[in-house]
């Protein structure tokens, strides 16, 4: 079924051209309505009875259609905003090409993210002094079990809930799963007269909450307290905001889906190998500490990610990957809204990432000021630190002018630095920046003056991982490169360079190298690798024992990149006994001028002539020593049916 849209001029405010805007996009158009909302709300319920999915050019009033549906009985229709994000403009006028690209972009189905069930029983420990917790705990003693740990030595005077004291010395966990361990924990003592009474102090108390108040007005007991769901942080000074808790705390019983933002393949993780680290960018990036070391591979706590996408976009190997969206879904937005919005005829759009905070500057700018630049395309995300660089060179690749990110006040923007750079480095002289702007008119006034380069001139469609999508978008935003480009320190693509006067060919380096950059040869002396496989995660050069390997971050665009080239090699030494191929010449001769004739076990000529032998003939000549470390005592003789006999005969 054909999906129709449901379009509308506000009350004449915007100039609306259904017949460009449905060629673009293959949308069935209705006609231009006017007062959708009040007056021709009849019409839009005629229009939900049918048959066909409604796409509703409305996002105001989304409401008042969901409801009129359900009144209905029938399925509720999806909405785009093509009036705050295009039609209220000073060129609104050119507009046509951005409204269809942003109806096209609406009924794209997006992949469902994957989630996990979260159950809190509601039961509530309360944090700091007696007097601040106490009060809120009475009033929510009725609706959670709550219990008190009180910093100040206070005493109760109701036994509506249960009162601890002690030191908190660690925090775990996330709603409906904290552990707290508790030192000098004191348990009250109900029974007896006068003041209650505390038992003996214990260190290492361990204890489980659903729900995790902190009154303390210290440190948080959690790394970035606002992204911990289920725990609750106030000011014990500030009345309203405890009071403000209680509500807050009462809604946080029962069950929850809470969404698992990322996916983690162990296999591919670069994080280290021999307990030699490696890569640690998840690690030193994730803003709640939900990624632990796990030997060889890091650990994700679902619970505790807050869903930044930090730890995807710096991941070298791809082991870690963000599902909300999966890059393949924003990628396909990105798609389908430049290839409309060229249908629809424009040509040189500007792609404009941005989170909810953003949608609100661009509601605010198109009601009361200059509205966005017809070319300016925004793309809402739930989270925007996660748009790494292989995202912001896609959108170059798929025929955008410029890719700008507007920022929030909240945003996690470190990885979105390091991001910026490393794209900026592989397209050069490319529109790629952040806005980190507050006010809508002067983020208007940014955007009519910004300087528009000229587009990709023949777009493309990368594909695949993040690895992958750089590597293509790369090579289309460079066609006539020859020579590898150049990038930031800590970039995850590059080349190893060897110090051949001091590799010995040990080839540690290739037994640990995570990715299988480093290949050896299994027929001679060789060192051989493959540059496109290479994650820079410095592995090999902290393994090498002869400091030889040095990093050189780059990006070759050629096909040399993806075969093997040789990086060391020797001629190999062939066995004084069988004349088999085995070791390294030049270190079997290192060692025989170091040891023959001065270490005791090579102090002979003969002994030392074992050092020029392959494995089995070696075996085989220490087995023919006199001083054979593997002999063993004389096996005993078979007896035989004679010996049995001539023992006979003597008796």
């Amino acid at each position: 079924m054909a999906t129709k849209l449901i379009l509308c001029d506000c009350e004449g405010s915007q100039s609306v051209d259904a017949e460009r805007i449905g060629s673009a996009c293959d949308l069935e158009c209705s006609k231009i309505h006017t007062g959708l909302c009040t007056r021709e709300l009849g019409l839009m319920a005629d229009v939900l009875k049918g048959e066909d999915p409604v796409l509703i050019a409305c996002a105001q009033e989304q409401e008042v259609f969901r409801d009129l549906a359900e009144d209905l009985g029938v399925e509720s229709p999806a909405f785009v905003d093509i009036r705050d994000r295009a039609g209220w403009s000073e060129q609104a006028q050119d507009a046509a090409p951005k409204m269809a690209a942003l109806a096209a972009e609406a009924i794209i189905p997006m992949p469902i993210t994957p989630s996990m069930d979260v159950i809190s029983e509601g039961t509530c420990c309360i944090i700091g002094p007696s007097e601040v917790a106490f009060e809120l705990a009475d009033r929510l003693a009725d609706v959670l079990a709550v219990t008190v740990l009180t910093i100040d030595g206070g005493h109760p005077m109701t036994r509506s809930f249960d009162v601890v004291q002690g030191q908190v010395r660690s925090v775990t966990g996330a709603l409906g799963g904290f552990t707290l361990r508790i030192d000098q924990l004191q348990q009250m003592e109900p029974g007896g007269r006068g003041a209650f009474a505390l038992s003996d102090p214990r260190d290492g108390a361990r204890s489980a909450c659903d729900i995790l108040i902190d009154l303390a007005g210290g440190t948080p007991l959690v790394q970035a307290p606002a992204k911990r769901e289920g725990y609750l942080r106030a000011d014990p000074r500030d009345p309203l905001a405890v009071a403000r808790l209680a509500f807050d705390a009462a809604q946080l019983v029962g069950t929850f889906e809470k969404p698992l933002y990322v996916r983690l393949e162990e296999t591919l993780c670069a994080h280290s190998r021999a307990e030699q680290v490696a890569c640690t960018n998840c690690l030193d990036i994730c803003p709640t500490g939900a990624i632990t070391s796990a030997g060889e591979h890091v650990a994700i706590d679902p619970m505790i990610c807050a869903g930044c996408g930090a730890c995807a976009a710096l991941c070298p190997s791809t082991a870690i990957t963000y599902e909300d969206p999966p890059v393949s879904a924003i990628l396909s937005r990105m798609h389908v809204l430049a290839r409309t919005y060229r249908r629809a005829g424009g040509s040189a759009p500007r792609l404009l990432v941005h989170d909810a905070h953003g949608a609100e500057m661009i509601r605010l700018a198109a009601r009361f000021g200059r509205g966005l630049p017809a070319d300016v395309i925004p793309m809402e995300l739930s989270v925007i630190s996660g748009f790494g660089h292989a995202e912001m060179l896609a959108g170059l690749a798929h025929g955008f002018a410029r890719v700008d990110i507007l920022l929030a006040s909240t945003t996690e923007r470190d990885a979105l630095d390091r991001e910026l750079a490393l794209a900026s480095a592989i397209a050069t002289d490319a529109g790629l920046s952040l806005i980190d702007e507050a006010d809508p008119d002067a983020l208007c006034d940014l955007l009519y003056e910004q300087a528009v380069p000229p587009p990709l001139k023949d777009a493309v469609l990368p594909l695949g991982n993040r690895r992958q999508i750089t590597r293509l978008a790369a090579q289309a935003l460079n066609p006539m490169m020859e020579e590898p480009l150049s990038l930031p320190e800590g970039a995850p693509y590059g080349a190893v360079a060897v110090d051949t006067d001091a590799c010995t060919l040990c080839l540690s380096c290739v037994s640990l190298c995570p990715s299988g950059a480093l290949i050896d040869n299994p027929d001679k002396p060789q060192l051989n690798f493959q540059q496109d496989a290479c994650l820079q995660c410095g592995l090999c050069r902290n393994i090498c024992p002869e400091d030889a390997i040095t990093l050189v971050p780059q990006l070759d665009l050629s096909d040399t990149a993806l075969s093997q080239q040789v990086l060391n090699e020797e001629e190999p030494f062939a066995c004084v006994e069988c004349g088999a191929l085995f070791g390294v010449k030049s270190t079997v001769e290192r060692i025989m001028e170091k040891l023959s004739g001065t270490h005791p076990m090579f102090a002979s000529s003969e002994q030392a002539r074992m050092i020029q032998m392959c494995d089995n003939c070696r075996v085989g000549a220490q087995f023919k020593m006199e001083d054979n470390p593997f002999q063993s005592n004389p096996k005993p003789r078979v007896v035989t049916t004679d010996d049995y006999f001539s023992k006979r005969k003597d008796h």
